[in-house]
């Protein structure tokens, strides 16, 4: 293919907040004219956990929806359900032969989610590592974007990759952590020392589909700090800096610019302004989108369908080059 091919897989886990589309989300739609881009919608490695089946089965549709309203056109992405294509588990199983016990029970995801979950430590939390390499290995991907709590695991997929490369030859490409040109860490509303995340409750992230006056609330109940001026200084004042930063990324100006425009203004008109912005560009645009493409889920089955057959076509024959050069017979 005459363009590098980059793949991200994302859990169904319900509904994304505002960081996930600035830090992530936003850049991958910027992505799609200049590069072959695989986003899988990864139900299997959800399942680590125990699922309830009719949520799954709608998140996994709502997920199809929401990244599309959110930008990701399926034209020019392969935008696919994991499970639609069977090449994921098939490469995930030969690739367990070639991963070590000791490597993968290094792994932290693995211990923090053993220590949460005591009482389902299965082996497909296990070896989930190993199902991501083969998920990346699988299309021969370039370049992977990560946050840095994947890192470790983008590293075993190396490992792997090299490990059977040194067996039987150059059948992997080593995949490289791709890092965007632009991307925003949206800090917690309420703590804005520590990275936007759904784990210590709503009041710290905004959901893509929060209604209008629930983003609103949430933005007037941010922390700020006990002095008057608006100017970014993340060092001592990471409230009011963080709020800077998500209005200069929702109205796409620069963090001078944002400055300027809350001179001499108060907090309660910076937390007010800054969410219209959101709303304004982000969520509304979003959740409008997003209402048409729900309420027709043959199109979103059509989409997940076709361009599990498009993933396919790129996967097959590099899996077909793995078995002939382990020895299977054909």
């Amino acid at each position: 293919m005459s363009k590098n091919i980059i793949f991200s897989g994302m859990q169904p886990s319900g509904v994304p907040h505002i960081g996930n589309y600035f830090g992530a989300i936003k850049n991958w739609a910027d992505l799609q004219d200049d590069y072959n881009c695989l986003y899988c919608i990864v139900d299997l490695h959800a399942i680590t956990i125990r699922q309830d089946p009719a949520e799954l089965h709608k998140n996994s549709l709502n997920a199809l929806a929401l990244y599309i309203a959110a930008g990701l056109d399926p034209d020019k992405n392969i935008l696919y359900i994991q499970s639609h294509y069977k090449g994921h588990t098939e490469l995930s199983w030969l690739l367990s032969c070639f991963s070590y016990m000791g490597e993968l029970g290094r792994m932290t995801q693995y211990k923090d989610k053993s220590a949460n979950n005591p009482d389902n430590i299965n082996l497909g939390l296990f070896a989930y590592p190993t199902l991501q390499a083969a998920d990346i290995l699988l299309f021969g991907s370039h370049l992977v974007p990560i946050g840095d709590d994947q890192k470790q695991h983008l590293e075993l997929t190396r490992d792997i990759a090299t490990r059977f490369n040194n067996i039987y030859g150059d059948i992997f490409t080593i995949p490289e952590v791709f890092t965007p040109k632009t991307g925003a860490r949206i800090k917690r509303l309420s703590d804005p020392e520590k990275k936007m995340s759904k784990s210590d409750g709503e009041a710290n992230y905004v959901a893509i589909l929060d209604p209008a006056d629930v983003v609103m609330k949430k933005f007037k109940r941010a922390v700020t700090d006990s002095d008057t001026e608006i100017r970014h200084d993340p060092e001592n004042k990471p409230g009011v800096s963080s709020l800077l930063e998500i209005y200069a990324v929702a109205t796409g100006t620069s963090i001078k610019s944002a400055e300027a425009d809350f001179d001499g203004k108060q907090y309660g008109f910076l937390k007010t302004t800054v969410a219209q912005a959101v709303i304004d560009n982000v969520t509304n645009p979003i959740q409008e989108k997003y209402n048409d493409l729900i309420k027709n889920p043959d199109y979103l089955h059509q989409v997940a369908k076709k361009n599990a057959e498009k993933a396919a076509e790129i996967g097959e024959p590099i899996l077909t080059n793995v078995k002939k050069a382990i020895g299977l017979l054909l």
